[in-house]
């Protein structure tokens, strides 16, 4: 039986419909990393449009993380200090994201990195509502409203009554959803999230990734770093796998997941099997 996707609170719906419907929230176009001397990923291209949910795959060190971030327009070619040079363009919307001015383009995108760092002490509420900045004025405080939908965000996070418990006393599951709310109450337009499954418990993972369904069916895009395949086949519409190698495969998420192209990506044989109509991938 179909599940029904969790409703959204009306403090984080989406408050208008994207202008240009047939246009994508985000394109790649013959975007293409090198790291080292080495490619991370050939030149490729993506579309990514309002109501989807795109999953990046591969195995360590294939460049997800890399890739995520040049999505998110935070990798310029040539760039030193270890980060990657980026070959090709990235647009949000009509236009490319370098023309995107800091401000616009956090109100646009929002990005969860893989690892989240409680050095300072600070409250849960404190720390979500900074997920309101890209909203406030250069001296601005926050607002009533912007107090409300970062409790909404928390809500959503199963976080009710964790406002004002101090973020480095909670577990890493507790951190990692008090992160999520922060971007929720962000309310971008694209959400760029690299392994959002971090440190949480298969409950909290599917809650995630339903939230995530929610968010794509009230107009927003998004993209997802994720490890299990059979999560990518339930959720998403697109995957880009990274064989770790400098391939890439692009496209619908089931002609992406074979058992071949993702033996070869993960470097160990795996079989396809179907549970209820679901595809699953089980080592062998």
């Amino acid at each position: 039986m179909t599940r029904a996707l969790p409703v959204l609170p009306a403090e984080l719906a989406c408050p208008l419909p994207w202008e240009e419907p047939a246009r994508p929230l985000l394109a790649a176009r013959q975007l293409g990393l090198r790291l080292g001397g080495g490619e991370l990923c050939r030149a490729f291209d993506l579309e990514v449009h309002a109501g989807q949910c795109v999953a990046i795959l591969g195995r360590n060190g294939a460049g997800k993380s890399s890739l995520l971030h040049a999505l998110a327009g935070l990798h310029g070619a040539g760039q030193g200090g270890g980060a990657p040079g980026v070959r090709g363009e990235v647009w949000f919307g009509a236009r490319p994201c370098a023309d995107w001015t800091p401000l616009r383009a956090a109100r646009f995108r929002g990005l969860l990195p893989q690892r989240q760092l409680a050095r300072f002490a600070a409250s849960v509420l404190e720390t979500v509502l900074v997920g309101r900045h890209p909203h406030l004025g250069r001296w601005g405080w926050e607002s009533a409203r912007d107090v409300a939908i970062a409790r909404a965000a928390l809500a959503c996070m199963g976080l009710q009554g964790f406002e004002g418990r101090d973020l480095r006393a909670l577990s890493g599951g507790e951190q990692q959803r008090v992160a999520l709310a922060a971007l929720l109450a962000q309310t971008p337009r694209l959400f760029l999230l690299d392994e959002p499954l971090n440190h949480l418990d298969l409950h909290h993972q599917v809650a995630v990734l339903e939230l995530l369904r929610s968010l794509a069916a009230d107009g927003r895009g998004v993209v997802m770093v994720l490890h299990d395949p059979g999560l990518a086949a339930r959720y998403a519409d697109k995957v880009v796998l990274l064989n770790g190698e400098g391939g890439v495969a692009v496209g619908e998420s089931g002609a992406v997941l074979t058992a071949g192209r993702l033996s070869h990506a993960f470097g160990h044989p795996l079989k396809r099997v179907e549970v209820d109509g679901r595809a699953i991938f089980l080592p062998q």
